[in-house]
């Protein structure tokens, strides 16, 4: 687990187990830095006259945790997966873009609970799809191919080669359509003036091309 990132090292323990006797009460552990510079823990006895400091050694007081971002970690080293660690949202984690046979889909990971991995509306738990093997962990991706495949639903916001090309379009549309209005009005106001006059002073309005078209573009797009 720790090879394979799963169990990162937390912050030094604050408390220890002291050995200074035989009642092994669990007391507060203090660090101070040596002359020299390395740090010395130890913990101070208050329960016995004869006994003051207790070493305390640092490889006792290593912990290991194991939380979400590592647990998304390593599902995204073992598919292979573009991952940037995002905090939760609405319940999830994002891991990644993941990819089936048939679409992509955003996993995500559940951590309230039980750990479940979760592709738009498909949950498992994710210990039904880890495998150990020759000591390592591994992921069961044909499983989760599937859950990729087998979910139509997808939240709009992890489908972006969709979503963001509507989106052009809408935008785009509505651009064209200021760019008729605007023409409709410069008519009234100028009649007379020929296309090519009408789409220059659109080309000027930044509000209304705000992609610097030329006035050439603007006048195939404008119904004369």
């Amino acid at each position: 687990m720790k090879a394979q990132k799963l169990l990162l090292k937390a912050r030094p323990a604050t408390t220890a187990v002291c050995q200074g006797c035989e009642r092994d009460c669990t007391m507060p552990v203090h660090t101070l830095t040596t002359a020299a510079g390395v740090p010395s823990s130890f913990i101070v006895c208050d329960k016995r006259s004869d006994t003051n400091r207790v070493p305390a050694p640092s490889e006792r007081l290593i912990q290991w945790r194991c939380d979400a971002p590592a647990v998304c970690g390593f599902v995204a080293e073992n598919l292979g997966l573009r991952h940037t660690v995002k905090s939760e949202r609405d319940g999830l984690w994002e891991i990644g873009i993941t990819t089936g046979n048939k679409r992509s889909q955003m996993l995500c990971l559940d951590a309230s609970g039980v750990l479940t991995l979760v592709i738009g509306t498909n949950k498992v738990p994710l210990v039904d799809l880890v495998d150990f093997h020759e000591g390592q962990f591994s992921l069961d991706e044909a499983m989760i191919r599937r859950m990729v495949d087998a979910e139509t639903t997808a939240d709009p916001r992890h489908t972006p080669t969709i979503v963001k090309r509507e989106a052009r379009k809408l935008g785009t549309q509505t651009i064209y359509e200021g760019w008729q209005k605007k023409y409709r009005e410069l008519k009234r106001k100028k009649p007379g003036m020929g296309g090519i006059w009408y789409s220059q002073q659109i080309a000027k309005n930044k509000p209304l091309n705000p992609l610097g078209r030329s006035a050439e573009t603007i006048r195939k797009h404008i119904k004369m």
